[in-house]
């Protein structure tokens, strides 16, 4: 596949930050701030475990989710996912990349807007696109930007969505192996997975089988 160019990004900020979860785990991360990121956002990356020794690092790309990452809401598995990925990288070494695109990029009202059409009926996709905005309206130049910045340009993919190797692959970011997320099914977000594998082609496993998909 021919990569697209990336205009040079570098390092603004690298600071220490010790995490800590409401479960208790506990972790230090360096977290790295930017400048000449092509959204011109405020994304961040963290580096967890031994990340400068491994010799492929994993990498998440973590879509920012206010809702489920800081407020535990369970219409999502953003805020299981994301504690499970720190823990998976800090053990091997990697990055995790904190990227500010709230509702797949359509932001934090439109996705409560979205919400709201979701509890009329309409699937997570269809919501967004009834608002006259994209199904899924992330672009990950700036998450290709920051990987070649901080040198792992070869990597391993913590994600069950196509479309992020996809586009990182067309940025020249070699993918070694694809690794599979966690599954944090519950009640309230089983449609919204349903969805993912219906719509979009997400790869998730639930117990070594596919999470079924919605009934059409």
């Amino acid at each position: 596949m021919n990569s697209a160019p990336l205009a040079p990004a570098a390092v603004r900020t690298s600071v220490r930050i010790p995490l800590q979860f409401g479960d208790g785990f506990r972790v230090e991360a360096q977290a790295f701030t930017f400048d000449g990121l092509a959204d011109g956002q405020e994304h961040v990356a963290l580096g967890l475990g031994e990340y400068l020794h491994t010799g492929t690092p994993l990498v998440r790309l973590h879509s920012e989710c206010l809702t489920g990452d800081v407020f535990g809401s369970a219409r999502c598995d953003c805020g299981p996912q994301l504690r499970d990925a720190v823990e998976q990288i800090a053990r091997v070494g990697g990055y995790l990349l904190y990227l500010r695109q709230e509702g797949r990029g359509i932001g934090l009202y439109n996705k409560l807007d979205a919400y709201a059409l979701q509890d009329q009926g309409l699937n997570t996709y269809e919501a967004n696109e009834a608002l006259g905005l994209p199904s899924d309206g992330r672009d990950y130049t700036a998450a290709a930007q920051m990987l070649t910045t901080l040198g792992a340009r070869d990597i391993e993919l913590l994600s069950n969505n196509p479309d992020k190797a996809k586009q990182l692959a067309a940025h020249g970011i070699q993918i070694q192996r694809k690794v599979p997320t966690g599954v944090f099914v519950t009640p309230t977000n089983l449609r919204y997975l349903q969805t993912k594998v219906n719509v979009t082609g997400h790869q998730i496993l639930l117990d070594g089988s596919a999470v079924p998909a919605a009934a059409a």
